[in-house]
């Protein structure tokens, strides 16, 4: 490994900024953790017994969830230096090729795992600024009918600074949360040090004898204790940016020594006034003068740790899109440098709309927590379910190896989720809602655009077939070149016949372009087109992006200079088929399904704008479809 002096400036540097963006939500935890353990709707009993077996459970969660699962395994299981459940769904399904039962399975867990992060994408800004801001309550009682607007002036103004981008503010994300994280620890330490008895909870025995003297609620408890490791997603859906060292640093070297302080400080505190627990145990730690610039500091962390929600919300969105999971939306860059800070109007505002709905509706943090959890830890199942296949079918371990290794995740991540489902009446039943209903979504787009292809593949004509009968009866050339977006490389795209029935000419070139994109992050420049020379001036295309490229058609087939085929820009004209798609009763898809992608497609970005084509240099043509 490089160990000069410019390669450890290097690692430092991503490891403050891995702290800021992909520890923000976990770190934020602290907040409400103990104060739901102990004081939400299934309270246990402030004992010392109890205090030692959660503090000792969320300890070993900590260190077999966050540090052996995800920063030990997990990391590991990268798509060519890229992480999260859209990857891990590609190396996942890379592993399957000839097994369509298990590509299946894949398709499915792949897509609830994503629905779930969205839920989950709606849940963490709420609960995390508001628990922040909650700390008013604490410094000055007569605050409390200003949390509420506070906590929405807050997500407003984070919403609204979306669009210009995040590469000014996340300069400052590491050094705040690494102030965080030390106000996190010097708090919990300068209690543990009035009660150090509470170290004791390092030991595992504590938890397990936790179990048995309270048995049902103590199975209830891990509802709560699971918030201690919400946020651990982010490790791996981060590594991308940063790296597996400067993430693992981040956590080992500062996060996880933060919170573990932080948790045993309440702990002691707890032990000390067990009456801390109805008001908030987190702040109760501060001493007075300090309170309301910790309320400040934890609204900024908190802030941060909604930004890199809201930041990897729009970078699913558009990999799902990539991979035919969505309709085609809106994609903003906001960085020249940056390829990866992106800005997608539709999302932005729809994910803003719901926050503050479930801040109005739910009115505190600790209502929140009982709709918090379930959606976190079904992801959590999930990614485990994947990792066992890539465990097995990329990096070929044995069965007994694997099946080992997994069950200890999932005897932990069920337990966690089990735990959860609990909460579905309290308000569990919010994440389960909109997962479900974006599974819908999701499922009906994929379907959809697979039964149009269909539709339309059915009237097709075969390429070669339409290039012999027009050498027969050549119609009349005109200068320049026409480029036709077409799914199916080997047939004629609609737009070309409409064009040559209706104007009865054809361009110099005819060049057919199909847009595929692979189970990668991303296809390399060189691999990016590849360009077949037809008879009678004809051309076929194939554009081939990772799931993470940003399609560029104009900047792409540039690229086909190097095969022979030169386009100049302002001589090329670009058809889209634009196909009008009406529902048909009795069809191979539910009437209602197929309204729905019908509305869906009307309401898809235009292709044009996705595939950054010329306005100007663009023509639509199409007809009607019957689903």
């Amino acid at each position: 490994m490089n160990n000069t002096p410019a390669s450890r400036t290097k690692i430092s540097g991503l490891t403050l900024a891995a702290l800021g963006v992909v520890f923000g939500d976990i770190g934020t935890s602290p907040l409400y953790t103990m104060r739901e353990v102990f004081a939400s709707h299934h309270p246990l009993a402030t004992t010392a017994d109890n205090v030692l077996g959660i503090l000792s459970l969320i300890l070993w969660s900590l260190i077999l969830v966050v540090t052996v699962k995800y920063v030990t395994f997990i990391l590991r299981a990268d798509n060519r230096g890229e992480g999260g459940i859209m990857a891990l769904i590609a190396l996942a399904k890379s592993s399957a090729v000839a097994d369509a039962k298990r590509r299946r399975f894949i398709l499915l867990a792949g897509i609830i795992g994503a629905c779930m992060f969205f839920a989950d994408g709606m849940i963490t800004p709420a609960i995390s600024v508001l628990s922040a801001v909650e700390g008013l309550e604490v410094a000055a009682p007569h605050l409390h009918e200003f949390v509420i607007p506070i906590t929405l002036g807050v997500l407003f103004a984070l919403f609204s600074i979306q669009k210009y981008g995040t590469g000014l503010v996340g300069r400052f994300f590491g050094p705040v949360v690494l102030v965080w994280f030390i106000t996190l620890g010097i708090l919990g330490l300068i209690s543990i040090l009035q009660n150090p008895d509470v170290l004791g909870a390092v030991n595992p025995a504590y938890g397990l004898q936790f179990f048995l003297a309270n048995q049902w609620m103590g199975f209830v408890a891990l509802g709560a204790v699971v918030l201690a490791v919400t946020g651990s997603e982010a490790i791996y859906a981060d590594m991308g940016h940063f790296g597996r060292l400067p993430i693992r640093l981040a956590w080992l070297g500062i996060a996880l020594p933060g919170l573990l302080l932080n948790y045993f400080g309440q702990g002691a505190l707890i032990l000390r006034s067990p009456e801390s627990v109805n008001s908030s145990p987190f702040y109760l730690l501060s001493p007075e003068w300090m309170l309301f610039p910790l309320i400040v500091l934890a609204t900024m962390a908190t802030v941060i740790a909604s930004q890199a929600v809201i930041s990897g919300t729009f970078s699913v969105t558009r990999q799902a899109v990539q991979l035919g999971f969505l309709p085609r939306t809106q994609v903003l860059h906001t960085s020249e440098h940056e390829v990866g800070q992106i800005y997608l109007p539709r999302v932005n505002w729809a994910l803003m709309i719901a926050v503050m709905t479930l801040v109005t509706g739910f009115g505190s943090s600790s209502n929140l927590a009982a709709a918090y959890g379930i959606a976190v830890t079904g992801d959590m199942v999930i990614t485990t379910l994947l990792a066992a296949l890539v465990f097995r079918g990329v990096w070929r371990w044995s069965w007994a190896r694997t099946i080992a290794l997994t069950s200890v995740f999932l005897v932990i991540d069920l337990a966690f989720f089990s735990a959860n489902v609990l909460k579905i009446p309290a308000g569990g039943w919010l994440p389960l809602l909109v997962g479900a209903f974006l599974f819908v979504i999701m499922l009906t787009w994929k379907s959809g655009r697979e039964l149009l292809h269909k539709r339309i593949s059915a009237d097709s004509i075969p390429l070669e077939l339409f290039i012999d009968s027009i050498k027969m009866s050549p119609p009349t050339r005109v200068e320049g070149a026409a480029v036709f977006l077409n799914r199916d490389l080997n047939t004629v795209p609609s737009a070309l016949l409409h064009n040559l029935k209706h104007n009865k000419v054809l361009h110099e070139q005819v060049v057919i372009v199909t847009v595929a994109v692979e189970d990668i992050p991303h296809v390399e420049e060189e691999y990016r087109v590849r360009t077949e020379v037809m008879p009678f001036g004809f051309y076929r295309v194939e554009l081939r992006y990772g799931f993470k490229d940003d399609p560029d058609i104009p900047r792409d087939l540039a690229l086909c200079a190097r095969d022979g085929l030169v386009l100049e820009l302002m001589t090329t004209t670009f058809f889209i088929g634009r196909e009008s798609v009406i529902p048909k009763p009795n069809s191979e898809m539910a009437f209602w399904r197929e309204r729905l992608f019908v509305a869906m497609h009307r309401n898809s970005d235009s292709v044009s704008r996705y595939f950054k084509l010329p306005p100007n240099r663009v023509v639509e043509l199409g007809g009607q479809i019957l689903l």
